[in-house]
């Protein structure tokens, strides 16, 4: 991506069912091997460009994690490394979510990453799906060594009302945490 406002259709979320919860699925190609990518995502200082909170604890199977959002407007929380093979694929409990990340070759040289989060709540689908696009677009420009043209808060006002269409009403019941306005300016003003 080139342009702050450019969108590409295919870096959309999809939404679907799986029993009682709900999954939000991302696939991403990256003109990188999975090692760089996986750095990415996993290395503190990466981490600290695209993930929405920080990760205190150890990246091992069954290692409790610690996850705090950096703008501290909701509490920290708990979580647990549910799987984690490097350069592969890593699953993490993110308080009552589940987050995993597989890493696939792509051609020479590239990989193919395929993010989903599993949760509860159907009415926050769109709110969390724009906010998943917002920190994958930023991981693609920490991937390529570049900073991000946007902020998270604005990417995510840029795409959200694509995700409120695609998920429909349902999926969109729940809006951002409380403070997140007075944080990052009213949830419907439109970044330029």
């Amino acid at each position: 991506m080139t342009d702050a406002n450019d969108i590409r259709q295919a870096d959309y979320g999809t939404l679907e069912q799986a029993g009682n919860r709900t999954v939000l699925r991302f696939t991403r190609a990256f003109a990188h091997p999975r090692d760089t990518v996986w750095r990415a995502l996993t290395d503190e200082d990466h981490l600290a460009a695209w993930f929405p909170t920080t990760i205190e604890g150890a990246l091992a199977p069954g290692a409790p994690l610690r996850f705090s959002h950096k703008e501290q407007i909701v509490p920290p929380f708990d979580g647990e490394v549910l799987a984690f093979d490097p350069a592969s694929s890593m699953e993490l409990r993110w308080g009552d979510d589940v987050l995993r990340f597989e890493l696939e070759p792509d051609g020479p040289g590239g990989c193919v990453l395929v993010f989903t989060h599993t949760f509860d709540e159907l009415g926050k689908a769109a709110r969390d799906g724009a906010g998943w696009h917002a920190c994958l677009d930023l991981l693609a420009c920490e991937v390529d060594g570049r900073q991000g043209p946007w902020s998270s808060a604005d990417r995510w006002r840029q795409v959200h009302e694509g995700y409120q269409e695609r998920f429909g009403s349902q999926a969109a019941t729940v809006g951002p945490p409380e403070g997140w306005e007075r944080v990052h300016g009213s949830a419907g003003a439109q970044a330029d």
